[in-house]
Order: C-alpha cells, then structure tokens, then sequence
C-alpha cells in the first residue's frame, strides 16, 4: 500500500518534525527571556504523540483540497509541519506563546501560517470539521464553488469525554458525510492521569452505532508478529502499560511473564512500544482504509504513546512536562539534531528535503475568488401596526425580504435545534423549504392540516439539526466563515429559546472567535414568559450580548426597531471585518402606534420614546416592559422615557467618552440630561444598564422566576410599573 511513498525519507521527515515541535516549545520557556516570570508552558508529550499521526498524513495522503482540524496541544506539530512545507518563516519558530507569534492553539484569524480550524476548546475543534462539511456542501450546492476535500479531525482520546463530540456524532444528518474523518491518538492519557480500564473497543462500537466506519492502527510489524506478547497486551489495563513504559528491560522481561528470551534488551524495549500510531505505514495503511469508505464518515484510532521518544515517554504527569537543557542536549544526539542551531534547514537535495518541496507542493491552494456580500437595504417597507411583538416581527421578516430583497435571501440560511416553527420560522420553512443532504420525501404533503410543509431537498435553505444547541452554533460559526473558505457569503441566521443561550455561549463565542460570521436570536426571554416558569425564563442574557466580543447585541421593543436593527446586522455579514450579532426577543404584544425613533437613532443604540422639556427623572427601558415605562412616566408627569433598543451600543458610548473601544462618544450624551437621575428598567438583570449615568435606580429581574401570570410576575420581581414609581419618586426626593 506504499510502495510509492520513501518511507526512510518519511521517517526522517517525521524525526525533523519531532525535534521542531519539541525545539519551538523548549526556546519559548528555556532560551527565550521571560519578563514576567510566569510559566510560558506548551505541550511537549502531547506534541509527541501527534507527530507520526500528522507525519503521515500531511506527507502522504493530504491533498490540497482537504481541510484538517489539530489537537490544541499539537499546535507546535502544525507550526513545524507548516515550515518544513515553505508555509511559515523560520523567524515565527521562535515566537511560541508571544506577543504577535504564534499562538498557543491553532487560530484561524491570529497565527502568521495557514491553519483550517480553530481548535483550543477542547471538543470544539473535533466536531467543527463536521460543520464544516455540511456548510462546503450547502455552499457548493446553492452557489458555484471549487471542489472540497476531506474534512479532518485530528483529537485526542481524553477529548472523547466532551458531550459536544457525542452530541455531533449522534445527529442523524452526519452519519452521511463520507468526506468527514476523526483520527483519534489514543495515547491513553488525559491532563491529570492515566485513562482508566480499555476503551478503544467500547468507543469504537459507539462510533459504529451512530453509522460511522472504523479502522484500529493498533500494533506495528514488530508486535504484529509477537502474538505471545502482543496477547499480553492486550489484556493489561491502561495503567498498567503505561507503568510498564517506564520500565528498564530486566524489569520489563520480569513483569510480562512472557517468553522474550529471543530479544535483547534494545529489541525488547523497541517491540514493547511498537505501536501503530508510531508506525508510518501503518498509519497511512489506516488513512487508506477510511478513504476507501465514501458513503460514511470514518474513524481512525491510533495507538500513541504520550511522550512518544522524549525522557518523559508514557509518564502520568507528564502533561506540561518540559525537557531541561540537559534532556534537551540528550534528545538532539538521539535524532541527530543540534541543539546550538535547532531550527536549521534541512539539507538541500536531500530526500526529505525534496519530500517536503513536493508536499509543499501538492498542498498548495489556488486563491479563491471572493464574492462580496449583496447590498442589503435598509427599509423593507412593512407599516408595523396594530399589537404586536418582536418575536412575530422576525417572523415576517423573511417573508418581507425574500419580495424586496431576493438576491439578499438567496444568501440566507436559518437553523434551529429543532426549535424553528416555535421560533416564528413557519412562513420562511414553507417559502425557503428544508436543505438536506439529498431529497427525502415529505410523507405529510397530502395532509390538509399541515400548517408547515416540511421539503427537505438539496436546494432548501433552513437547516434543522436535532435538538443539541450546541450543534446548533457549531453549524452557524462554520456558515459564517464559507466568505473566508469558499469566497462565496452566507447570511446565517440561528434560533434558540433565550433561557438555552447560555447553553451555546462557548462554541458561539469560539466560532466568532475562529472568525465566523452569524446572527444568533434568542426567543422569548424573561419572566415575561410567564407561564413557562423558572426554567424558561432568562436573566442574565443581556449581559451576555453587552460582554460578548465580536458581536453586537440588540433587545428591540418594537417591530420597525428590529426590522431596521436586523438589517443592519445582516449587512455586517459575510466580509472582511465583519461582526455577529445577538437578538434577544419577546412574545409579548406591544401597541406599535406607540414608536417614534428613526432608523439611525435606533442602530445607535435609542431615542427618546415619550420627551419632556424640563425632566426630573429619566426613565431607561429595553425590551418587552415598555409598557411600564410609559405607565409610570404619565403617572410621574415630569418624566421622559428613553427606549433602549441595544445596551451593547450604548456601553460602547460610554466606553467611548472615556477614549475606549469604537462607540460613539456621542449617542449617551443625546439619550440622557447631564444632572437628571436615572431609572433602568429590563426583563433581566439590573446591572445590564447600570453604566447609564449617576445617580441611577436600576430595576431588573435578580432571582429565579417562577410559573404565573407576567402581572403578578412583573409586581414579584418589582419591574412593574408600581415600582418604577417608587424608584422615581426615591431618586426626585
């Protein structure tokens, strides 16, 4: 199966990439000056395990089209790999865990050489290549884009533990990505300790049960034909291997009560680790057998050894262990480096030096022609009448926009845990219909009380994933980024019940992070969800929207306020220096005759709903409790209400006043009286607007709610009209 590959050229290849990855972490805490004296750290052992694994696949099966995700703690692997193939300057080599240099775990958007994934939150990284297969085959079947390739997860076992990894391998829609490949290097050891009992089996049978293909790399030639021994093997637990890792040869003969009488101490030692993860046709043996397998996505196992070839081989604390000068020195012999010139050249014309021009080659990417965004308008003419609320107002936004603005809508894409007729998506469903990959037939079309035709077909625009939020954001951050893969933009659009954002809060925020573009709308929010309960009913995602870097956050009260605040958003997507954008919505009807703002005053942040000429007190309203506000403005007589329509616009205003961030420095001074005091009202947490100004009453939402009517739920939280009342009159005397 290789007789085309020079495996002695491969494996020198493979000893380079050792000797840099351990060499970029040693200068980054040994050699480079430390001026604050904390610990730089890096991965050595974790690197180590990696490097047979990445060694053969970069150098002998990847082809250009593919797409790889790295373990976080293998990032010094990729950096090595990248230089050998002409990708990164040798000056970054030395720049590990500093400021403008490489940086401690793959990033897309922050380090110097080209990496396809984000990876650094652990389970995150493993499943993003699945979101990045279906949003490739979603872009590639709507618009003309060049051909994708293999979608690539290289994880670590203990990675395995993260729900988000099961969450993605269970949904029904994955089991048919045939590109997709996990490569799993089952090293047997996580951060603290050794992995207990042997679970390669028991994960291999999950895996097989969700309809995944799997390949075990388990042994290299040397065990492969020690039966005896390799049956011993088989039968210790983890703990026991690794202990017996750390054995000499006299004490390795005595505790395998095996037969090696036949082998020297070298032999012996060297057959004991003969594991497939670290033999390089094995692996690629491995590799070919999961590409072999098109209607199904595939999973590798490798067995690694932690430490693979340093001084801290196998050992359970070994983590963030780090080679001394004197372990360093050692090594460079070993692999017949130097360690006073460790990131010198490899030999011109040399087999491994022409393997790597080769690959180098093989590998590089045409430039992708980038597509820019469709204008989006800014007005879709809908006269906002009548009681109504925001979350309907997102309902018919979409309907609104695919008659005045379809090329805009072409580039839109909805997606929901299951979640999309609850969150007002019905109209855009039967409109857009449902993507898949491949048609499925709708067993429900004849069914006269269907009210949502659910056509699933490779065409269709909104995506349901099962229930998972968490797959939900994975899905939206790789959407978001098919502008900086594909050259082609979407408008990715996500639904979720509110109360569930926190849920999604970390993969959304890492995929903003990993720069993808998206608008996530959490709906209904508060207490004002009054019969749903405590469970249901979200306090602190206000906050969240203001604190969230990478994304502007709005929480509009009426219809004409979203409709102009969510164009603007979709008008940030899909480009260079392009942002995300949180929506918190409501269900409860407001009277719209009520709204006064302008389109600009409403972007910014929010205008003046009810004006007074001489105010003794400034009533600050976002959301859903406008009614209240205005309630107690006409009861106070001397009062004006501000409607928020984003606190996070706001705060960058009074960030900005100070000479920080990119606010408007102006928007606060135009809402709110120098002199006149402040109540803050929201169906959330008080602090949200507590920068507003001094002196300030901030009413909010501070406990648990609890199942009742949104009267008596509004008096017990004492956002009530009432309250704000007395919060005025308080702060006027």
């Amino acid at each position: 199966m290789t007789e085309e590959i020079d495996l002695e050229a491969l494996k020198r290849v493979e000893q380079r990439v050792l000797w840099l990855a351990t060499s970029i972490v040693h200068h980054a805490n040994r050699v480079r000056p430390n001026r604050s004296g904390v610990k730089v750290g890096g991965h050595q052992a974790s690197s180590a395990s990696m490097v047979s694994l990445m060694t053969a696949l970069y150098f002998a099966v990847l082809e250009s089209p593919d797409r790889v995700s790295v373990k976080p703690h293998a990032s010094p692997v990729l950096h090595a790999i990248n230089h050998l193939l002409g990708r990164l300057d040798r000056r970054y080599l030395t720049t590990l865990r500093q400021y403008g240099g490489l940086q401690s775990y793959p990033s897309r958007t922050k380090d110097p050489d080209p990496v396809d994934y984000s990876t650094g939150s652990v389970g995150l990284g493993a499943t993003a290549p699945i979101w990045g297969a279906l949003a490739h085959r979603y872009v590639a079947g709507h618009f003309d884009v060049p051909r994708g390739g293999r979608q690539i997860a290289l994880i670590g076992d203990a990675e395995l533990d993260e729900g988000a990894c099961w969450e993605a391998i269970a949904d029904p829609m994955v089991s048919r990505l045939g590109e997709v490949m996990w490569v799993v290097d089952l090293n047997r050891q996580s951060l603290d300790r050794v992995v207990p009992d042997i679970a390669a089996g028991r994960l291999a049978a999950m895996f097989e049960a969700a309809g995944w293909h799997t390949v075990m790399v388990k042994y290299g030639p040397r065990l492969a034909r020690r039966h005896d021994l390799r049956a011993r093997i088989d039968g210790m637990p983890n703990e026991e291997y690794q202990r017996l890792l750390r054995a000499d040869a006299p004490e390795l003969r005595r505790r395998l009560e095996v037969d090696t009488d036949d082998l020297g101490d070298a032999d012996l030692l060297a057959t004991f680790r003969d594991l497939g993860g670290h033999d390089l046709a094995s692996l690629i043996d491995g590799y070919r057998q999961a590409d072999a397998v098109v209607d199904r996505p595939s999973v590798v196992f490798a067995y690694t050894i932690k430490g693979w070839s340093l001084p801290t081989e196998g050992h359970p604390a070994n983590h963030s262990a780090l080679l001394n000068h004197e372990q360093y020195r050692e090594l460079a012999t070993k692999l017949g480096e130097d360690a006073d010139d460790p990131f010198r050249a490899l030999a011109p014309g040399s087999p491994e030096a022409e393997l790597c021009r080769a690959t180098g080659a093989r590998l590089k990417r045409g430039s992708t022609r980038a597509v820019p965004a469709p204008k989006v308008p800014q007005d879709l003419g809908r006269k906002h009448t009548g009681r109504a609320s925001t979350q309907q107002a997102f309902g018919r936004f979409f309907v609104d926009l695919t008659r005045e603005a379809p090329e805009v809508a072409d580039r839109v894409v909805t997606v929901s845990p299951d979640v999309g007729t609850s969150t007002n998506l019905g109209g855009w469903i039967n409109k857009a219909g449902i993507w898949s990959v491949g048609d499925r037939i709708d067993w429900f079309a004849d069914d006269t009380d269907t009210l949502v035709r659910w056509r699933e077909h490779d065409h269709g625009r909104h995506i349901e994933l099962g229930i998972a939020e968490v797959n939900l954001v994975g899905m939206l951050g790789e959407l978001g980024a098919t502008w900086s893969r594909d050259g082609q933009p979407l408008l990715p659009v996500g639904t979720i019940y509110d109360p569930f954002v926190s849920r999604a809060l970390e993969p959304w925020s890492f995929g903003i992070y990993a720069g993808g573009q998206s608008i996530l709308v959490g709906t209904p929010s508060g207490v004002t969800l009054g019969p749903e309960g405590g469970a249901h009913q979200s306090v602190i995602t206000p906050s969240i929207g203001i604190e969230q870097p990478g994304c502007i956050a709005y929480e509009p009260a009426f219809g004409q306020d979203f409709e102009w605040c969510f164009l603007h958003a979709l008008s940030q997507l899909g480009k260079p220096g392009g942002t995300s954008a949180y929506f918190r919505l409501s269900t409860r009807p407001i009277d719209q005759s009520l709204h006064t703002g302008t389109r600009e005053e409403a972007i910014a942040g929010g205008y003046r709903l009810k004006a007074h000429a001489n105010p003794r007190v400034s009533i600050a309203v976002m959301g859903a409790l406008v009614p209240e506000a205005l309630e107690a403005a006409e009861i106070l007589g001397d009062a004006e209400v501000v409607c928020i329509t984003s606190a996070d616009r706001l705060f960058r205003s009074h960030q900005a006043r100070s000479g920080l961030g990119d606010g408007n420095p102006d928007t606060l001074t135009s809402l709110f009286r120098p002199g006149v005091p402040i109540v803050s009202l929201l169906d959330g947490h008080p602090h949200t607007l507590s920068f507003l100004g001094s002196p300030i009453t901030c009413l909010g939402v501070q406990r648990f709610g609890q199942a009742g009517d949104i009267v008596d739920l509004y008096e017990h939280h004492e956002i009530d009209a009432e309250s704000v009342v007395g919060a005025a009159l308080d702060l006027m005397s």
